[in-house]
């Protein structure tokens, strides 16, 4: 894809220089404990494309920005900042080649295997904590790393350890619970060894509550511990022994440190090795490009497409590695790393003491969420300081504090007072020669002085702030400000001082109300943001801006021990994450294998990198790489396509689009419609669009040929939201309805008639494997093989057959696994592989291509936004009479799965309540974003918020609690649903009164209540959610599943069925359900890959049915084989192996291959006349949830959830805890953080914003709740249900439950609104009017609407206020 900036026309050269110093060209190093030698070394190849393009394939590639952690490794090195070896845990995809010589690169695989795994591994395997695996590899690394550098790691240290890792598939909890086998309770004191004591970062131990007698986790008695650290193992587990770890090599420990110089003509690299050489670089090249952690270089030169002929890496200089603490100040290197500042700071704060110490606290207050580990372990101050990014989380506090920046030259030394260091955006007073050196920090008074530091962003763990500030305050004797210094980021284009509040307080009583008035008034004034303010979210910024000034005075105030508004200072913080699972749930029907709780059957392949993924196939000979050529506009003709420029760039092959169609009509795709197009013809409808598609010999060269392509546009006007559309009448052909009953009259006799509003964003899908695919053309008859992350198979098949002008036969589609898919990979992954297929087959040539995530993103479609219009008649006993409701999404610019999740979001927009009049209208919205489509819940989960929206602000209009409301609404056993299906074996309500108990709700409700009647900022909020998820596709004919079971002389047996293995576990099923078929052991079973030629016509693995599709299809095989055998278990005896059956049977010539299919009975729903059976069976679930929110920031934190989930009879138990947990975070994600924005303005006007991890922000470690109870329904008979083993599906079901932290956020404002007399007003339906005090809170509940939602004088103060016809910086689909 073309990244935003314009590369020069040609290739820059290397500037010739002459330099005195002596440089050698030969990189040296270990990898695994192997030495390491090259003399042949790429310029622009990172650590991770050298990884990989050696075989070493467990590293993987997420998203090429330091931001998903899927490519962690650990260096190992001689740390010259604290002179021991440290291992850094670091992102490969950002590391320079030149940055590992003389160090020990240690990858996944180095440090076990499947047959031999290492601790970390065996523990995250069967702990369940592997599902889709594509992120596993760079978890272990991170624990790994750990455990090397701290032998006796706490809780608190484990739950830090993953602080730059993400992961779409498990919800956290196993991984965390795997890796807490490793923490010891350590120390002497009373609670050391707990992760909540407050000196391990925790909110408080019990102990520490005055109860005495020791922490009660740490097993001691009576606080006496006599007993040496005592490593626990569990049962079962290889033992962790530290002294057998891959040992740091003897020969790097006299490793001689040369000055390095390596490249071509175009791109050279220098490693200098002291200050000297550094500057004499500089001299000769002033432009070179100086390179720390290359953290910010890397994504400049990926992603911005900006070119560095000369760069120099300087983390080898152990000159700017040094620190000094002297008198009046610290000193420190400017390439110290953040991970050795974290230590200098604590060093610091004990040689100067707390008083004069302040600053290094801020700093390390700062540096605790400043993105990863892996980048702290490798940024630099330097490097923060010279990137002048404006949301900078240290720059405020270096500029507050009046620090000095040292800068060197050949022929001098530069002061340069923070105060004069920043010019401009990204654009600062550090001469075009000079290095920066050093930074001198200079210490706080012991007395009268006062410096704090605050970061407010959209997540706690590893983000950018939104806001972020230092404030500073020096008082005299009497009270009176001397000096101050407001500094803040993320409010102007630099780190700037607010100059108005600092003049105004100077001179000025500290302690009179009337200066924290003025000094918000100066504020106001100094951040007076317009409404289109670049960045967005105006009103927010300047509500932190003011937020954190008034947190910062009540502090002061506190340490004055004056008059405090002391429940305004602490911020936020998260204890310890514990949770439980009902491990008995499943004990009254398990069988032999089918019930238990066996681990993912791939999950030792990939926690030791051995699973094979898409891109980690080999390279095939004479294979060609593809980059999409994409549209830059969101609506435009295209007037011109000049490839021509491309072609001339040496490794450029060839180019490809629409003319390469065998026809027009192939060309097209997307059933039934066929509206879209592989590539675009005249016209282009959104931005990302594929026009065409370059080949070349690597990755590199297809992405250099990509940008050169010239493309003249005429642009046109373009739709982005549901309300746009709806205005200008923007729809896809597309109209259902269902009706029940008769609303209009019944309307006529409600006692109440409310309406509303409910509206939900998309949601990213974020699996941690973007979309790839290798295609190999054969010599004969058109044949093509094609491997694919796909979701379905297929439909690869038929569109690459229809591209190729060939007939299905002839293409073979193979999926080994997916990285996750959750529905992105469904029908969106077709694009690539076609468009490739196309390619293999004009050139004749393998083709290779795995998306970037940010091509990924801006192609592959989202969950659909979607905006519900809702009228509802209720009586005053609280009973719903009508519900009259239209329904809108957001489909982008073609059909996609459009119609069939508008269809599900209407059906399941009754949530789990009986309403006996429904008429619901469905509508599909035509804009010009990306191609919105299939997501995990598949417009269930917008239905059903729909639901759960007008059931809170009913019950807010009526004055009685939502939970009495649901209670009084909720469907019995039996009833019909509003398109007329019963439900049987409806067990919700049940669950709806055992969760209350089990989690104490009740009682919990009043000590909420109290809590918020005792809290102004702070507030929480308790909310109960139910769910019902049909369970079925839609689209009949998909409701089918074939499956291939061989059984081998050796009694081993291969299955084959037509479902793909992402992460959900579905082989792992499988092979249960046919070793408990044949009763056999798991591991005679085998299932090896997905293909076209095993199991055709399979249905894409979708809708939560493929467990009970496959799982029949390959029952219904072993039964036939059974039968066939049946003769020989009765000769042979009940003793009798499978080996024995199958050799006897072989030899009698008995078939032992059998072909399995099912077909889901019964189903069948007629649209329109409101009849016929929708779904199969109905997943149920009820979810309690806690949240406590920091209403003066909009930050929060869960406190509890409670999940339970009717699943059926589990086929296992420890997959579905997966998938609920999963889910659930997921789900939370949707409705609480995860927020697609698109450019409003600018050369990249109608472009994604969101494109990546640095901007969009998934659930990470930390988001989880801290105490989080998983259970299945147990207890209960199930009578209707007749799928295979009386399962039920579980994949989508659980990600609704995630809502119920959005409606404790809710619950919480409420409370938060309550305490300035705004409240919903009784019997008043306000038709939409903000003065009837409604909570109207639309999804994702972000901090910036959490604190909008707010009322206090604070936030109303920062409301900015649109001028006429002024719009928004981003525009929020």
């Amino acid at each position: 894809m073309t990244p935003s900036a314009v590369p020069p026309e040609q290739p820059v050269k290397v500037p010739a220089g002459t330099l005195t110093t002596t440089f050698d060209d030969t990189l040296r190093f270990y990898l695994n404990g192997t030495r390491v030698v090259l003399d042949d070394i790429d310029p622009e190849v990172t650590l991770l494309e050298y990884l990989r393009d050696i075989g070493l394939t467990g590293t993987k590639l997420g998203c090429s920005e330091g931001g998903c952690g899927a490519c962690t490794v650990v260096v190992s090195q001689y740390n010259p900042t604290t002179k021991r070896i440290y291992h850094a845990s670091v992102n490969a995809c950002l590391a320079p080649l030149a940055s590992i010589d003389g160090k020990h690169v240690i990858t996944v695989e180095g440090i076990g295997n499947v047959q031999r795994p290492h601790p970390a591994q065996e523990r995250v395997a069967k702990g369940n904590g592997s599902q889709c695996g594509f992120c596993t590899p760079g978890i272990v690394m991170s624990l790994y790393a750990l455990l090397r550098n701290n032998e006796a790691p706490t809780e608190h240290d484990i739950e830090e350890a993953f602080d730059g890792n993400l992961c779409r598939c498990t919800g956290y909890r196993p991984i965390l619970d795997a890796a807490q086998t490793f923490s010891v309770r350590k120390g002497t004191g009373m609670a050391n060894g707990c992760g909540n004591a407050k000196a391990n970062g925790g909110s408080g131990c019990c102990m520490e509550n005055g109860n005495g007698g020791g922490c009660c986790k740490d097993g001691r008695v009576d606080g006496v511990d006599d007993q040496p650290i005592k490593r626990f193992t569990p049962p079962g587990f290889i033992e962790y022994k530290p002294d057998t770890e891959l040992i740091f090599p003897p020969a790097l420990k006299k490793h001689v440190f040369k000055p390095l110089a390596f490249g071509n003509k175009c791109k050279k690299w220098f490693r200098p090795v002291t200050l000297d050489q550094l500057l004499e670089i500089k001299s000769e090249y002033p432009d070179a490009k100086i390179i720390g952690g290359s953290t910010e270089t890397q994504i400049e030169i990926k992603f911005k497409a900006l070119q560095y002929p000369v760069s120099v890496f300087v983390g080898d200089i152990p000159e700017l590695r040094q620190y000094f603490l002297n008198e009046d100040h610290l000193e420190i290197g400017g390439n110290i790393t953040l991970t050795d500042l974290e230590g200098v700071c604590q060093e610091a704060l004990k040689h100067y003491g707390e008083a004069r110490g302040q600053i290094f606290s801020a700093i390390y207050k700062q540096l605790k969420y400043f993105a990863g580990r892996q980048i702290r372990n490798v940024g630099t101050p330097a490097g923060n300081l010279v990137t002048a990014s404006p949301i900078s989380d240290l720059n405020p506090v270096f500029m507050a504090a009046d620090a000095v920046v040292v800068a060197k030259t050949l022929g001098k030394d530069i002061e340069i007072p923070m105060a004069e260091f920043f010019k401009g955006y990204r654009r600062t007073a550090l001469p075009a020669e000079a290095v920066l050196a050093s930074i001198r920090i200079p210490l706080t008074q012991e007395r009268n002085e006062f410096f704090r530091a605050y970061k407010q962003a959209k997540r706690k763990d590893d983000d950018i702030a939104i806001v972020t500030s230092a404030l500073k305050v020096q008082l005299s004797d009497d009270g009176v400000v001397e000096e101050a210094n407001l500094v803040y980021g993320g409010m102007a284009p630099t780190t700037v001082a607010a100059k108005r509040a600092n003049s105004y307080l100077i001179g000025r009583k500290f302690a009179e109300l009337e200066t924290l008035e003025g000094a918000m008034n100066a504020l106001g004034q100094d951040f007076d943001l317009q409404f289109s303010v670049p960045g967005g979210m105006a009103s927010y910024r300047k509500s932190l801006a003011l937020g954190f000034f008034y947190r910062f005075y009540h502090e002061v105030m506190q340490s004055l021990g004056g008059n405090a508004d002391t429940e305004a200072v602490p911020e936020l913080e998260r204890d310890i994450s514990t949770g439980k699972e009902d491990h008995t749930a499943a004990a009254a029907y398990m069988q032999e294998t089918v019930g238990k709780s066996n681990p993912h059957v791939a999950a030792l392949k990939q926690v030791t990198g051995e699973a094979q993924y898409t891109d980690d196939i080999p390279p095939l000979k004479n294979e060609l790489y593809g980059c999409l050529v994409l549209s830059t506009k969101a609506h435009a003709k295209l007037k011109s396509v000049d490839f021509t420029p491309a072609l001339d760039i040496p490794g450029v092959v060839d180019y490809v689009d629409k003319n390469d169609m065998p026809s027009a009509r192939a060309n097209r795709w997307g059933a039934p419609h066929f509206q879209e197009t592989f590539f675009a013809e005249d016209e282009v409808y959104t931005a990302g669009q594929p026009i065409g598609l370059i080949l070349a010999t690597s990755a590199a060269r297809a992405a250099e040929g990509a940008r050169a392509v010239k493309i003249e546009y005429e642009e046109l006007p373009a739709i982005f939201t549901i309300e746009e559309a709806i205005e200008k009448e923007s729809f896809f052909e597309f109209f259902k309805e269902i009706k029940k009953g008769n609303t209009e009259e019944a309307f006529k006799n409600c006692d109440h008639v409310f309406t509303g509003i409910a509206r939900m964003g998309g949601q990213e899908h974020f699996y941690l494997e973007t979309n790839a695919s290798v295609v190999i053309p054969k010599p004969e008859d058109g044949e093509m093989e094609i491997w694919s992350s796909t979701q379905n198979p297929n439909e690869a098949q038929a569109y690459a057959a229809q591209v190729c002008n060939v007939q299905n036969n002839k293409i073979l589609v193979r999926v080994k696994r997916l990285g996750g898919g959750f529905g992105g990979k469904e029908s969106r992954s077709i694009q690539l592989s076609s468009i490739l297929a196309l390619a293999a087959k004009k050139t004749r040539r393998p083709v290779r291509c795995m998306l970037t995530r940010e091509e990924d993103m801006v192609t592959s479609g989202q969950r659909h936004p979607f905006l519900g219009r809702w009228k509802v008649g209720v009586n005053k006993d609280g009973k719903i009479q009508a519900l009259d409701l239209d329904v809108f999404n957001n489909a982008g610019w073609t059909w996609d799965l459009s119609a069939a999740v508008c269809e599900r979001a209407m059906t399941h927009s009754d949530g789990c309540y009986m309403i006996p009049n429904v008429h619901v209208r469905g509508r599909i919205c035509k804009t010009n974003t990306v191609s919105n489509t299939a997501f995990r819940g598949f417009g269930g989960p917008q239905g059903m918020f729909i639901a759960e929206t007008y059931m809170s602000e009913v019950a807010d209009r009526l004055g009685i609690p939502v939970e009495k409301f649901r209670e009084i609404n909720m469907y019995k056993p039996e009833e019909l649903t509003h398109f007329n299906q019963p439900l049987t074996d409806w067990h919700v309500p049940l669950m709806y009164k055992q969760v209350q108990e089990e989690a104490d709700y009740a009682n919990r409700r009043e000590a909420i209540a109290k809590f918020n009647a005792e809290h102004k900022w702070r507030k929480r909020g308790l909310a109960l959610i139910p769910t019902k998820f049909g369970i079925s596709f839609t689209a009949l004919w998909f409701n089918q599943a074939g499956a291939l079971v061989h059984i081998y002389h050796d009694g081993s047996v291969l299955v084959a069925h037509g479902g793909t293995e992402m992460g959900q576990g579905l082989h792992t099923k499988m092979t249960m359900i046919a070793a408990q078929a044949l009763n056999i052991p798991m591991e005679d079973v085998y299932i090896s890959e997905t293909a076209t030629n095993t199991v055709a016509n399979a249905s894409a693995t979708a809708a939560s049915a493929s467990s009970d599709l496959n799982g029949y299809a390959i029952y219904n095989a072993c039964a036939q084989l059974n039968e066939r055998l049946a003769p020989y278990r009765a000769k042979l005896g009940p003793s009798a192996t499978l080996k024995e059956l199958a050799h006897a049977a072989y030899f009698d010539r008995v078939n032992l291959s059998a072909q399995g299919f099912y077909k889901t009975p019964d189903i069948g729903y007629t649209w329109g006349e409101n009849k016929g059976k929708m779904f199969f069976y109905f997943t149920q679930g009820v979810t309690a949830a806690e949240v406590e929110i920091d209403t003066l920031t909009g930050s929060w934190t869960c406190l509890r959830a409670d999940v339970k989930m009717d699943v059926g009879q589990s086929i296992n138990p420890a997959i579905d805890y997966g998938q609920i947990q999963g889910a659930f975070v997921q789900g939370m994600g949707l409705f609480t953080m995860e927020e697609s924005l698109w450019l409003r303005n600018g050369p990249l006007k109608g472009n994604l914003f969101t494109r990546g991890p640095g901007a969009y922000k998934i659930p990470s470690f930390r988001d989880i709740p801290q105490v989080w109870n998983v259970s299945l329904l147990k207890d209960v008979e199930w009578k209707d249900l007749r799928t295979i083993q009386r399962s039920r599906g579980v994949g989508e079901p659980p990600l609704f439950m995630g809502s119920a932290v959005f409606f404790a956020i809710r619950d919480a404002l409420k409370a938060a609104r309550a305490q300035y007399g705004v409240e919903a007003k009784v019997g008043v339906d306000g038709k939409g009017e903000a003065g009837d005090g409604l909570l109207r809170l639309e999804s994702p509940a972000t901090p910036e609407r959490i604190r909008l939602a707010c009322v206090d004088p604070i936030v109303e103060k920062a409301r900015v206020k649109a001028k006429e016809g002024e719009m928004s910086f981003f525009v929020a689909i």
